[in-house]
């Protein structure tokens, strides 16, 4: 899309689009995202909020299995249902930013998602991996099984996967615009699935259904916001604000971090400190953030300089804080040390850790970066029949037990609190960094270790990006990439730290996050860097030549 004189919305459109084939359990139309662009001309970062949300019959105790009166099990009751999908928000996230950015239409943007989904892909072992850890989750669902379980197995490694169906639906769209998928017969099928979902005869799964109405889709919007910003060793970064929490949570640890000469304390120091401020962030992610809409999220607390030396006064170099530590108060603070707080409270952690995200430049000098979901690999395991997509299990971000006093709790309408962390860095009013991860409750850590990793420790960004990983998320013990235990594990362990291999209960995978980046020097120059070995290697390349 560069080579034909798009910029960078165009290209981040037609590549998320072609994502949805490549990656269908990651992403694609029956999920959402956060976009957060550079404006060149004019030195801005806006963004889009296209997360879904809950339908608006959706009651406060819609994860309570009415037949028990108990919460459903996380799985396979609620990943594999109805109950757990949400109003798409990525269609309508790709025509905002085509409005206001791009200069391409849609069909034109969708195009070579097209030819990709008629043509097939190669299958990689990526890929088969991911479809046999979710085999029983797809053979309940005979559209699902179709697609992705031809004669009953996983596509093998090599072969090519073709998706007619999403290619017609990308046509639909192209030719009859957004309002295709949020009205008329497809808005009507995908109800229709949600409320009644189309199981196989023979699967043993239960499948609870779902409140999704057409109005609910009709009603959809997404939210254009300002974005999250702090100030940081004299660069500035932007991120998602809530119903992300993101921007807040990233921007908090960098302030707690800001009083502190990371990059001088040496290597475990360093890490020390990083776990810590995260742990911290954490705390206040949990007591504060959810959907702004429903909730009222202190975000300039929260990114208050002040609040965070408060916070930073925690930390003591020598010993690792009790974990978790509880949230600070955002109702009276002077940036002076108090007393020890008390035991925290344990934040239910339910996102998974599939996503993907892409990031973009074009030559003019605006830039892209774009983190969308289905939530769960797989999704909630239903494909639209006819039409190629996953839809969506996002709603099992919300807490899973109602709490009136819970910024995440259920409630109708409302976007539940996500991860997702695009973020844009500055340099005197100019992109320096532009990064982002998959990952759920991760990313956070993620986006915050590689700008840690780039800024403070003065590490390359290809080096930044393939840096073994550890998530502190204000947890007992700190889940860590076993490259990370090896290196670092004894000295940390030393100070307190707990570390533990990465592992979430639903994958085996022992990675975390899988990102991208692109990096801007002084002179012009880009360097494009992706995941040299996570998830099987990501991509990454820069156009030089054009028409």
């Amino acid at each position: 899309m560069l080579r034909k004189g798009g910029n960078a919305t165009d290209a981040a459109v037609a590549a998320a689009a072609t994502l949805g084939v490549t990656e269908p359990y990651s992403a694609g139309l029956g999920g959402g995202g956060y976009f957060v662009h550079y404006d060149a001309r004019t030195r801005r970062v806006s963004t889009i909020d296209g997360r879904e949300t809950a339908p608006a019959a959706m009651p406060n105790d819609a994860f309570i299995d009415p037949a028990t009166g108990q919460p459903y099990r996380f799985t396979p009751e609620l990943v594999t249902s109805g109950v757990s999908v949400g109003v798409p928000g990525t269609p309508a996230t790709w025509q905002r930013a085509l409005d206001k950015w791009g200069t391409m239409s849609l069909r034109k943007a969708l195009a070579p998602a097209v030819k990709v989904a008629q043509r097939g892909f190669v299958v990689d072992q990526t890929f088969r991996q991911q479809t046999l850890d979710n085999k029983v989750r797809f053979e309940a669902f005979p559209a699902t099984s179709e697609l992705f379980l031809p004669g009953g197995d996983a596509p093998q490694v090599g072969s090519t996967l073709r998706n007619p169906d999403l290619a017609r639906t990308y046509r639909m769209l192209g030719a009859r615009g957004v309002r295709s998928f949020y009205r008329g017969a497809l808005a009507e099928l995908m109800v229709d699935v949600v409320r009644e979902p189309r199981t196989s005869a023979g699967t043993a799964l239960p499948v609870p259904p779902g409140f999704m109405s057409t109005q609910d889709l009709r009603d959809y919007r997404v939210v254009e916001q300002r974005p999250t910003r702090v100030g940081y060793r004299g660069y500035d970064v932007y991120g998602m604000a809530p119903s992300s929490s993101g921007g807040t949570t990233v921007g908090e640890a960098l302030n707690i971090l800001e009083g502190f000469d990371v990059g001088g304390l040496g290597e475990t120091q360093a890490l020390h400190h990083y776990l810590e401020a995260g742990a911290l962030a954490f705390a206040d992610r949990g007591k504060y953030v959810g959907d702004p809409a429903y909730v009222d999220v202190p975000v300039r607390d929260l990114l208050s300089q002040r609040f965070a030396d408060e916070r930073a006064c925690e930390i003591d170099p020598d010993a690792a804080l009790p974990k978790p530590v509880p949230a600070g108060d955002v109702t009276s603070y002077d940036g002076e040390c108090d007393a020890a707080a008390g035991a925290g409270e344990l934040d239910a952690d339910t996102e998974n850790i599939s996503t993907t995200h892409l990031t973009v430049s074009d030559r003019w000098g605006n830039v892209v970066a774009y983190t969308l979901t289905i939530e769960q690999t797989g999704g909630s395991g239903q494909v639209v029949p006819g039409h190629g997509f996953i839809l969506n299990n996002e709603l099992t971000d919300f807490s899973t037990v109602y709490d009136p006093a819970d910024p995440n709790r259920i409630q109708p309408g409302k976007r539940p609190r996500s991860s997702m962390s695009p973020t844009i860095v500055l340099r005197h009013g100019k992109p320096f960094l532009a990064l982002g991860s998959p990952g759920g409750s991760t990313i956070i850590t993620t986006v915050l270790q590689m700008l840690v990793n780039r800024i403070d420790l003065g590490m390359s960004i290809p080096e930044a990006i393939a840096a073994p990983r550890a998530t502190p998320r204000n947890t007992a013990n700190v889940a860590a990439e076993p490259a990370f235990i090896a290196r670092y594990g004894a000295p940390l362990t030393a100070l307190g730290h707990t570390l533990v291999p990465v592992g979430d209960g639903l994958t085996s995978s022992p990675e975390i996050g899988a990102a991208t980046a692109i990096e801007f020097d002084r002179r012009g120059r880009t360097t494009a860097v992706a995941e040299p070995v996570r998830r099987g290697g990501g991509a990454a390349g820069v156009v030089w030549r054009f028409p």
